[in-house]
């Protein structure tokens, strides 16, 4: 497994002490097989915290969700979701009125959408810290796109989801939730910002240098 994956032994071995990979099935006192479910497992384990930058301990709660196989789907997915949601980024620094101001925009932006989130949903309160930074430093302006930015966002969901549903057992439910959510994201930063480069070509296209004989006099 090792050698199939390219990870150290001894980071395999802590893996299966942390209960992050399952045991192995013994052929001998004191050796054991692995097949292709851990070797699948190791790489949503590399992938989690070499590009997703999730701590061993968060990825230990996405272990826990894939080897859940008795909450409705739902439920099972959600909590996949949470485990791997998204950090509060550091906030500029802002009086209560602006943080309320917010948390206002987020409720109504969620009950313009219809969307069927608790209020109490940690991505609430993601958007809010993030929505309060922006009004803090004077560009709420950036704001009057909420709706297309959200507009976006619900062609994303459906388009993760609909990879979700290609698989049907739990296990690969929630895996393919936590790919999504985690992966997906550097995936959709690094589309994000090429977009941003084409539209930036567009809109400001850069002016051809002057040819030699057009700036020459006479």
């Amino acid at each position: 497994m090792s050698r199939a994956s390219g990870v150290p032994v001894p980071t395999i071995k802590f893996y299966l002490r942390e209960g992050l990979l399952p045991a192995g099935e013994l052929t001998s006192p004191n050796q054991a097989h692995y097949g292709e479910a851990h070797l699948r497992r190791l790489h949503l384990i590399r992938a989690l915290t070499d590009i997703g930058g999730l701590p061993l301990a968060s990825v230990g709660k996405v272990v826990e969700a894939v080897e859940d196989h008795e909450r409705p789907v739902h439920q099972l997915l959600g909590a996949a979701a949470r485990t791997v949601d998204l950090a509060l980024p550091d906030p500029v620094d802002s009086d209560g009125a602006v943080r309320v101001q917010a948390r206002a925009m987020a409720d109504e932006l969620i009950a313009r959408r219809g969307w069927e989130v608790k209020p109490g949903h940690p991505a609430v309160e993601a958007l809010t810290a993030a929505m309060a930074s922006v009004l803090s430093v004077g560009h709420g302006d950036y704001l009057d796109y909420l709706d297309e930015f959200a507009a976006a966002g619900e062609r994303i969901a459906a388009a993760d989801l609909a990879f979700v549903a290609r698989r049907q057992r739990p296990e690969d439910l929630v895996e393919r939730v936590v790919v999504a959510t985690v992966l997906g994201d550097a995936v959709l930063a690094a589309l994000r910002r090429l977009a941003q480069v084409d539209a930036s070509a567009r809109r400001y296209p850069p002016q051809a240098p002057e040819s030699s004989s057009d700036s020459s006099s006479g």
